[in-house]
């Protein structure tokens, strides 16, 4: 359970409370492409679809997003970002998420492009590695 002094799962180091909550909730935006990432891995974390669904590009969301319960996201690694930034209007963020399942310890590694859709950041697609 995640807390007002919990640790934001998206491995900032700051409260989830003053990190990705009000993102997710709708009081705040992220600001950049990478903060966008961290607030939707946050979102698998905490198993938020509809945040989800709402963080996806209009072209490319899914009509419907069905979280695998036996899936536990574990920590977030940003290798990298690609402009992504308060001014740009296209990013990129290569991360690795880790996560467990079955008991076995797993990574999911990709190259996410995101753009600004009515001003705000939306994950597009992932690139092919």
């Amino acid at each position: 359970m995640v807390t007002r002094a919990t640790a934001c799962p998206c491995g900032s180091g700051r409260p989830y409370e003053d990190c990705c909550a009000p993102v997710h909730r709708g009081a705040a935006t992220a600001a950049t492409a990478e903060a966008l990432m961290r607030s939707r891995f946050s979102a698998f974390v905490l198993g938020d679809a509809d945040y989800l669904r709402h963080s996806w590009h209009s072209r490319t969301r899914p009509e419907r997003l069905a979280l695998d319960p036996g899936t536990r996201w574990t920590r977030l690694e940003v290798l990298e970002t690609g402009q992504g930034g308060l001014f740009d209007s296209t990013g990129t963020v290569r991360f690795r998420a880790h996560y467990r399942e079955d008991g076995r310890a797993g990574v999911l590694a990709e190259l996410s492009r995101f753009a600004r859709e009515d001003g705000r950041w939306v994950y597009l697609d992932a690139l092919p590695e």
